[in-house]
């Protein structure tokens, strides 16, 4: 039977690639009908299988990994396109299995939904599950997010497999205790950065400790809820790290992981979580320094990800942010940087958003450091537009432009550093937006 429905997620397949249409999620609907929801039961994966989670970060952090064995020798399959739903890895793995379902490679990297751990990894065997984080993110569709780590939570119960988790963040490392029999658990760090502070600075959901209930203590705050903390009373929080960030410097874009200097690309205390994370799985994997090293300090990923432009002379980056600590990084690298700057938020409210955009509301935009105008389009440019008014930003320096060559024209025609802050579907117009801009204007996609 497994044979039958195989052959006819290759035929799919193969009809959608003649057409030049992207097969990389229909074939795994056609079959999750047919197995009634079990499609990923059919292929047979005898090598790790490499699973990396959370809210934000997942496709930087999945592909680092993926180039981590990739430069290693290695043969990996990878979710590149994005489709991290059971339906999106059955169609990929149709491509690489035999007709009787066995899947060849040396490992197996996906990017997995949160809400899709339970799912997936309860039909194929998982060696190790990274989790980088947890916050509010497309609330119509996802649900609060105790939702999502209740359900990861409930697979952590039973798994006995390895377990990176950030231990900055108290609802990641909470799994770290749902299965007191897995000591394959380990947490990655990262000491102070510079403007590391000592109170809340942006909207935070850990704040109390998931077991006890008492309020945690934190010695500081990287962004969001994320820094050191304790549970004073159940002593939650006090884990010994697997590997820690530290001489943490975004100025020069360097940092240290056991005894080992990196300097990436993109230089935000989001991004050096990520990269740790790489390091802690290279660590576990056995990777040659000299591999982890050249991943960790090259790579970018051109897909609207902290993406650098050239609008004429001006130098510009595209950020995504689906939801406000997405927003809020970004935010905190723009006025972190000590020169004039400008700023184009383009919000959309497609369904794949998240039709509710109320998540603007916990954006902290009471502090622009030398930031002389902003520029807001999308299909609910006016909201945020108000949303930026509402908090302080003086109304005559917000220029609202619904048409999007429009608003990064109004951009660039001024002096400034430039940051441009688009969600989700607003990303790939607002990236070829910049793209045409800098084609007839002398810039260029760095």
């Amino acid at each position: 039977m497994n044979t039958i429905l195989i052959l006819i997620g290759k035929i799919i397949v193969a009809v959608l690639r003649l057409f030049k249409r992207n097969a990389g999620n229909l074939p795994g609907i056609v079959l999750w009908h047919l197995t009634r929801g079990k499609c990923c039961k059919m292929f047979k994966i005898n090598c790790p299988i490499i699973a990396i989670t959370g809210t934000n970060g997942k496709s930087s952090v999945t592909s680092c990994i993926a180039q981590l064995f990739e430069q290693n020798g290695k043969k990996i399959i990878i979710n590149r396109e994005g489709n991290n739903l059971d339906t999106g890895f059955c169609s990929l793995l149709l491509r690489y299995c035999t007709l009787g379902g066995k899947v060849d490679a040396d490992y197996v990297v996906f990017e997995t939904d949160e809400s899709y751990v339970p799912v997936i990894y309860s039909q194929l065997k998982l060696d190790t599950l990274v989790v980088l984080n947890f916050f509010r993110d497309q609330l119509d569709r996802n649900g609060e997010m105790e939702t999502l780590i209740q359900k990861i939570n409930g697979f952590c119960k039973s798994f006995e497999g390895n377990l990176i988790l950030n231990g900055d963040d108290p609802n990641t490392a909470r799994l770290g205790r749902a299965n007191p029999n897995n000591k394959n658990v380990k947490y990655f760090h990262a000491k102070p950065y510079a403007f590391a502070t000592d109170t809340i600075f942006e909207a935070s959901e850990g704040r109390f400790c998931p077991f006890c209930g008492e309020t945690l203590e934190y010695d500081y705050y990287q962004y969001s809820h994320i820094g050191k903390f304790i549970c004073k009373k159940c002593g939650f929080g006090n884990h010994e790290p697997y590997i820690t960030a530290e001489n943490i410097d975004l100025e020069k874009s360097v940092f240290t992981a056991d005894g080992h200097e990196y300097s990436p690309k993109i230089n935000s205390i989001y991004n050096i979580y990520n990269m740790t994370a790489v390091a802690a799985t290279a660590k576990l994997y056995d990777i040659p320094q000299k591999v982890t090293h050249n991943v960790i300090s090259n790579h970018i990923i051109n897909n609207g990800r902290m993406e650098t432009f050239m609008l004429g002379d001006r130098k510009t980056t595209l950020n995504l942010a689906k939801n406000p600590v997405g927003a809020n990084m970004t935010l905190r690298v723009m006025n972190e940087m000590q020169t004039d700057k400008e700023l184009l938020f383009v919000l959309n409210d497609k369904l794949a958003d998240g039709i509710d955009v109320s998540w603007i509301w916990d954006i902290n935009f009471s502090e622009f450091d030398r930031v002389h105008k902003v520029v807001t389009s999308g299909i609910r440019a006016y909201d945020i537009a108000v949303r930026i008014k509402y908090a302080g930003y003086p109304a005559d320096k917000i220029i609202v432009c619904p048409d999007l060559d429009e608003a990064v024209a109004e951009l660039a025609k001024t002096e400034g550093r430039k940051f441009v802050i688009a969600n989700y579907t607003a990303v790939a117009p607002t990236r070829s937006a910049l793209i045409k801009y800098a084609e007839n204007h002398g810039g260029k996609n760095e």
